[in-house]
């Protein structure tokens, strides 16, 4: 465990966990506490895992101005912590939500940026567009579940604007290569520990155009390995081969059967293919 202060006074906190090269690794949620990651499926075993806890989740501190929650105002925080870790170009790897805060860090600090691993991350700080009927192709692969029939009759309520909050709870299989105990146990344990209010000004006004975004990602010329899970209804196989065409130097990786987090549905399959971007 380690502490920072970031430039404006902020604490920071962060867990190193591993051994091997260091990687710096961003949560989605938005704005969960990064322990959820774990050992990114044995991912330790390789590397050395310094996964930060955002300004106001976790180890850190709650920011004396809120508004530097969103996305681009903790640009800062990944520099500071590089800093403090004494590293001349950092290895970043970012889920889902976090994948906005590593693109922003590139896009302000592209000399900084030893290589990036995006794990399902996030369309909105690039503006790619996954429609419902991209979705609906991938929820269809799991017809065969026993959960699928009240899943599915969720998901076309979404679609179609009549959605209530259960509807929005009885899709998270979608979001699991396997709805077994351990993905029911992790989704229980992300209710419990997401802020709706800290989430949603992460994605807050004055967020940058993704069209500068991804002007400048053109213009990246890191190593970049996007994985993406087969079942991702957040972002399909589809998309996430569009997604990584953004980047002048990109890989792509379809983890079969996973689904949003793929480090829990195969640990080996993940582990290879993120120790191998190396």
């Amino acid at each position: 465990m380690g502490t920072l202060e970031s430039g404006d006074g902020t604490r920071l906190g962060y867990a190193d966990l591993g051994d091997g090269p260091p990687l710096v690794c961003l949560p989605g949620g938005p704005m969960l506490p990064a322990e959820y990651l774990g050992d990114l499926g044995g991912l330790t075993a390789h590397r050395s895992l310094v996964l930060l806890d955002l300004r106001g989740t976790g180890r850190s501190a709650v920011p004396a101005d809120l508004a530097t929650q969103r996305c681009d105002r903790q640009v800062d925080d990944v520099e500071a912590l590089r800093a403090h870790l004494g590293l001349e170009r950092v290895d970043l790897l970012a889920h889902s939500a976090g994948a906005a805060l590593a693109l922003l860090y590139a896009v302000r600090h592209p000399g900084r940026v030893r290589g990036l691993t995006l794990v399902t991350p996030s369309q909105r700080v690039v503006g790619l567009d996954v429609t419902d009927a991209d979705r609906r192709r991938v929820a269809e692969l799991r017809r065969g579940e026993p959960w699928f029939p009240a899943a599915c009759a969720a998901l076309e309520r979404i679609w179609s604007g009549e959605a209530t909050d259960a509807d929005w709870t009885a899709i998270t299989p979608f979001t699991h290569g396997r709805w077994d105990d351990a993905a029911r146990a992790a989704a229980a344990r992300a209710d419990r520990q997401r802020d709706p209010d800290a989430a949603a000004r992460y994605y807050g006004d004055g967020v940058p155009d993704p069209a500068v975004v991804r002007a400048a990602l053109a213009a990246l010329r890191v190593p970049v390995l996007l994985v993406a899970g087969e079942y991702d209804v957040a972002l399909p196989p589809s998309r996430a081969a569009e997604y990584a065409d953004l980047f002048p130097t990109a890989r792509l990786v379809v983890q079969p059967g996973a689904g949003h987090s793929p480090w829990e549905d195969d640990p080996g399959a993940f582990v290879r293919a993120v120790a191998g971007a190396g």
